[in-house]
């Protein structure tokens, strides 16, 4: 049996088991030695009594044992971990995320191994949790809502949004449950409504009963007028991100303020327990995300922001991380209430912190989630979240909870991960100190393992993702809006246009508005693409990843684009324009070069 000296530190055995390159999933050797982890304390996450001297035994990326020394068997040959006077833990999750690419190193830094993205990602967010699930990108295993139902006034869209864009409204049942359809059979893990404005009852527990019969979940924002977090209980909603409608459901009647803390502030105890009540029956979980409605308010606000403060010295991270990102994050933690406002959001703050010990308390659950976007700093957020709990008073093992198998119960993950236990994906931290005696150290972390290998915790200046991906910018085609004003001030529309010459000498300004397909597998043979939009001419030319392709001239409002194999070889996302030559007829709206549009090029898996 090989086994490595006592006194090698885990460090250590991650230099000599770590690359900085991708971790791949989904292809494992099976004649590769066993990972084991030996010494450690082991808190499973199931919420039973820690195990000392423990001994933890993966093969590929499935742990095949956990246990006590002496009772568990260390297969000839393993690699073998000293964890002694340390503590093993199930990797954290940040069950409410805004995922952008440059993520990915943060989270695994913190421990953060696995993600729930709150449903921006459309078609992009397909191929970027693949791509994780299968190593092919360096972040945590990502699971994801798609779209969401919701989140915009019907006004706000144009018609033109792709197939799974996000935002979209239902009016009826019908079409809120054809919606949840639609989702599901691409492959999302949780059917999402965004607001509490929009829906009946009736529509959101239409949509719930189809995910629930594919053994997804389903998540709501329940902000109200229509339903809040009681209605959202009572019709089958699984998780209510930002735990959205608990404030309008404890605070006092007639209270009138767009204040979460505030409404806090007039919390009824009565009414908060008729709340936990509903939820502790329908296993509701909230993610109450309290760093988002509440910076500058948690006692160790000033440790959370040192932190912070530190990681951003690293000019690897720095190197790649968004500067408005890092403004954005930095002006957070300096923007603190003062005065009478902040005497009367700390009451709040302290009833909200009451309210979670009350529902934890009576058997509720929460789940810990940032709500991480360009305010907060991936990772490290998630900690600062386990930290408020602690502050509330919620036993140290509930919180660990929150963050581990109470978050993966909360996407139906839990057959797989969320804790340490024979069977489970190898997702894994260890920490140096005693998470049980201060939350706060689990910021001491001494390894995080993911899919079963040791993973490299620090910056590299060259990371990347092949598909991008931040905010706003995940969208099949840019600026919809802008182009439907456009196409009223500038195209003339109809037989007449169709008709009319197509080679003008001052040349309009073009968009594009749709285009299909929206990706490929790397690999496949040329693909046909169609474009819509307006404004075409006949001297328009087309840009892929910045080279020009051929296409067909159909019409002022149509091209057929032809791309060839070459261009189909490497995954990405990529970007796709039309320029129309100089001089422009109307260059108040634009240069000649129309907003982008992204075709993604896939990875192929194997079957």
């Amino acid at each position: 049996m090989k086994r490595w000296i006592s006194g090698i530190s885990v460090a250590a055995c991650l230099a000599l088991m770590a690359g900085v390159g991708p971790v791949r999933v989904a292809a494992q050797n099976a004649a590769a030695p066993a990972l084991v982890i030996q010494g450690g304390t082991l808190i499973d996450g199931n919420g039973g009594a820690p195990i000392a001297n423990s001994v933890i035994v993966i093969q590929g990326n499935r742990i095949t044992a956990a246990g006590p020394a002496g009772q568990v068997q260390i297969p000839a040959g393993a690699q073998v971990v000293n964890a002694n006077g340390k503590y093993v833990l199930p990797g954290l999750w940040d069950a409410q995320t805004n995922y952008s690419w440059f993520n990915g190193e943060l989270n695994l830094n913190q421990g953060v191994t696995s993600i729930v993205d709150i449903g921006n990602g459309e078609e992009w967010s397909i191929l970027h949790r693949e791509a994780t699930l299968h190593g092919k990108i360096r972040g945590p295993r990502t699971f994801i809502g798609i779209g969401h139902m919701g989140g915009a006034n019907p006004a706000d869209l144009t018609g033109l949004e792709s197939n799974l864009s996000t935002r979209q409204i239902p009016k009826t049942t019908e079409e809120a449950v054809a919606i949840a359809k639609k989702m599901l059979d691409a492959g999302t893990d949780m059917v999402m409504f965004h607001d509490g404005r929009n829906f009946t009852p009736e529509m959101v527990a239409a949509a719930c009963r189809e995910a629930h019969a594919r053994g997804k979940v389903c998540t709501m924002r329940a902000d109200g007028p229509k339903m809040t977090a009681k209605d959202a209980a009572a019709v089958g909603i699984d998780q209510l991100p930002h735990a959205r409608g608990v404030d309008l459901d404890v605070m006092k009647e007639g209270t009138r303020t767009n204040s979460v803390l505030e409404r806090f502030a007039q919390m009824d105890d009565a009414r908060a327990k008729t709340l936990i009540d509903a939820l502790v029956k329908a296993n509701t979980k909230p993610v109450p995300a309290l760093i988002h409605e509440s910076p500058g308010y948690p006692k160790n606000w000033e440790r959370m922001a040192a932190a912070v403060r530190k990681v951003f010295t690293d000019p690897d991270l720095r190197a790649y991380y968004p500067d408005s990102f890092y403004k954005e994050t930095t002006r957070t933690h300096d923007a603190i209430d003062a005065g009478e406002v902040r005497q009367r959001r700390m009451v709040g703050y302290q009833n909200a912190l009451r309210f979670y010990r009350m529902l934890d308390a009576a058997g509720g659950k929460f789940v810990i989630g940032g709500d991480t976007n360009a305010q907060k700093v991936p990772g490290f957020v998630v900690h600062d979240e386990m930290e408020i709990f602690e502050e509330a008073g919620i036993p140290r093992m509930h919180v660990i909870q929150a963050a581990t198998k109470w978050a993966a119960e909360s996407v139906a993950k839990q057959a797989d991960v969320g804790s340490i236990e024979r069977g489970k994906l190898a997702d894994i931290l260890i920490v140096n100190a005693d998470p049980l005696a201060d939350i706060g150290n689990l910021r001491n972390i001494d390894t995080v393992i993911m899919d079963g290998k040791v993973q490299d915790r620090s910056f590299h200046a060259y990371y990347s993702t092949p598909f991008g991906g931040s905010v706003d910018d995940i969208r099949v085609v840019e600026a919809l809006p802008f182009t439907v004003e456009m196409k009223k001030a500038t195209f003339r529309g109809g037989i007449a246009n169709a008709q009319r010459v197509t080679d003008p000498v001052e040349s309009p300004q073009p968009a594009i508005q749709t285009i299909s397909p929206v990706w490929a597998k790397e690999g496949d043979a040329a693909v046909a693409m169609k474009l819509t939009g307006f404004n075409f001419v006949r001297r328009s030319r087309v840009f892929f990843d910045g080279v020009p392709v051929p296409y067909k001239w159909v019409s002022p409002t149509e091209l057929e684009v032809t791309l060839n194999a070459d261009l189909l070889k490497r995954p990405g996302r990529y970007d796709i324009y039309i320029q129309n030559p100089e001089p422009m007829s109307e260059p108040n709206w634009g240069n000649g070069s129309s907003n982008k549009a992204h075709f993604m090029v896939d990875y192929r898996y194997p079957n």
